[in-house]
């Protein structure tokens, strides 16, 4: 009888026996979905320009129906504006719509700061730690796309650790339609090496659980990304 860790048994338990979940896997229309995002964050697809569709199902290898739906969601996010008679477009943000945008979210994480220290767990605080390293390293690699993903992710679960739902659905609409515009943000190296400053910060408030120090790293933080974008928009 083996009882090794790779090692098998009558006796052994199957995954979905012992109630363990099976991974998910992800489908197509998730991927899609996934890669056009990225495609429309790092510019591959720029701002203002059409879509076509035939063009790029080529070159995902995808027929047009899940493009199509793709596109749907896309639409949802504020990515993609869908003109009738006219096709897809990748939407454009004007200046006032990103700083009106900036102003709600400073208001978003000031109220969520403080509740996200009070309602922490400390495994909640060792998650979004490991996000900020993962963050960490791809920012030494320069690989901007994972890292601004990582970026994300910490925005995200810091609102999240809030506990207001509310909160969190309006947080996470305005978030995805700043992502291409904030993810130019960090072009430069100055202007990246000041947003991980941020980050630091943050990441240190939130483990003290100092809820006003937070609050305030988060405002500052999205007062750096107002510097930073508008001049990329």
């Amino acid at each position: 009888m083996n009882n090794g860790v790779n090692g098998t048994s009558s006796g052994a338990l199957r995954p979905t026996e012992a109630g363990v979940l099976p991974i998910e896997r992800p489908t197509l229309h998730n991927v899609v979905v996934s890669r056009i995002r990225d495609m429309i964050i790092e510019g591959q697809l720029p701002v203002g320009a059409r879509i076509h569709e035939g063009q790029l199902g080529q070159q995902l290898g995808v027929s047009r129906t899940p493009l199509r739906e793709a596109l749907k969601v896309l639409a949802t996010e504020g990515l993609i504006e869908l003109i009738p008679s006219r096709g897809a477009f990748v939407r454009k943000l004007t200046i006032k719509d990103a700083r009106d945008m900036l102003d709600v979210l400073s208001t978003l994480e000031a109220m969520a700061g403080p509740m996200a220290c009070q309602n922490a767990s400390d495994d909640d605080i060792r998650e979004v730690r490991r996000l900020h390293n993962e963050m960490l390293a791809y920012y030494q690699s320069r690989n901007r796309l994972e890292y601004f993903k990582r970026n994300q992710l910490i925005h995200s679960a810091l609102i999240s650790l809030a506990g207001n739902e509310s909160l969190a659905l309006v947080h996470e609409i305005l978030q995805t339609r700043m992502k291409r515009i904030r993810f130019i943000g960090d072009k430069t190296d100055e202007s990246w090496a000041a947003a991980v400053r941020d980050h630091e910060e943050m990441i240190t408030a939130l483990e003290a659980r100092d809820g006003v120090r937070l609050a305030k790293a988060m405002l500052d933080h999205l007062s750096g990304t107002w510097e930073r974008i508008q001049h990329a928009i």
